[in-house]
């Protein structure tokens, strides 16, 4: 039996979290509801789900606390698209840095949020560029890291392990994919998010903010991700292949 991707739609505004489910219901999606954070953590922990449709302006624990705690934990591989309000863009921000794969901005097209979720889904799916189906890729070593394909964690030299949200991971596979090769912000962006999506100018800067972070990649000296001026960013350092 094909897979049907399950969404699971979070809003405390029932209008929308029902109607958002009933029109992904019926285009041949599968759909579940959330009031609040609390309910969204009882329905993961009993179904598995393929993204989230996150509302950030939520009573309580609002989108943004929880993409942090979910971007922190083990649903940390989900794909989250954020709802976000028309003059939000610092929420937007942020929520990108906090882990967000996408946003769609209130008031929306429920044309729109499907086509989003789709390509969220498709580009999280898709091998990395520059890997065959036939390889078994098992683990890609650079410098003091280690990145585990496999389980999508990233290890120091000490065994410990680093949480990557999707969207880090993806930039990293990118990078490690294309080492010593400049890549521009456009290259970048439909990489590791798909031609469709139309993110504003800095979504990619701060992916790349976030990853240094996560690698103790001081912006100055820059060991890993060099900023090349006017060009993009290229991954400068060697790295090694383990197969399986």
């Amino acid at each position: 039996m094909d897979h049907i991707d399950h969404i699971l739609v979070v809003d405390d505004d029932r209008d929308i979290r029902t109607g958002v489910a009933d029109y992904l219901r019926k285009n041949g999606l599968r759909a579940s509801a959330a009031i609040d954070g609390r309910d969204m953590f009882a329905k993961l922990d009993t179904s598995v789900f393929d993204l989230i449709v996150l509302d950030i302006m939520m009573p309580g624990d609002d989108g943004l606390v929880l993409c942090r705690t979910l971007c922190g934990g083990k649903h940390r591989a989900l794909p989250i698209l954020l709802l976000t309000a028309r003059d939000g863009e610092t929420d937007r921000i942020i929520g990108l840095e906090m882990g967000a794969d996408d946003y769609v901005v209130k008031p929306f097209s429920p044309r729109e949020l499907l086509a989003r979720i789709k390509a969220v889904i498709r580009r999280t799916r898709m091998l990395p560029p520059n890997l065959r189906s036939t390889e078994a890729v098992d683990t890609l070593s650079f410098g003091s890291w280690r990145l585990d394909i496999r389980a999508r964690q990233l290890v120091d030299q000490d065994g410990t392990i680093v949480a990557l949200s999707g969207a880090e991971f993806r930039l990293l596979r990118v990078f490690l994919d294309h080492p010593q090769r400049v890549l521009s912000r456009d290259q970048l962006l439909n990489l590791t998010q798909g031609r469709d999506a139309e993110h504003f100018d800095r979504s990619i800067d701060l992916l790349v903010s976030r990853l240094r972070t996560r690698l103790d990649d001081n912006a100055k000296e820059q060991v890993y991700i060099k900023t090349v001026r006017s060009e993009g960013y290229v991954f400068s350092m060697p790295l090694t292949v383990r197969q399986i």
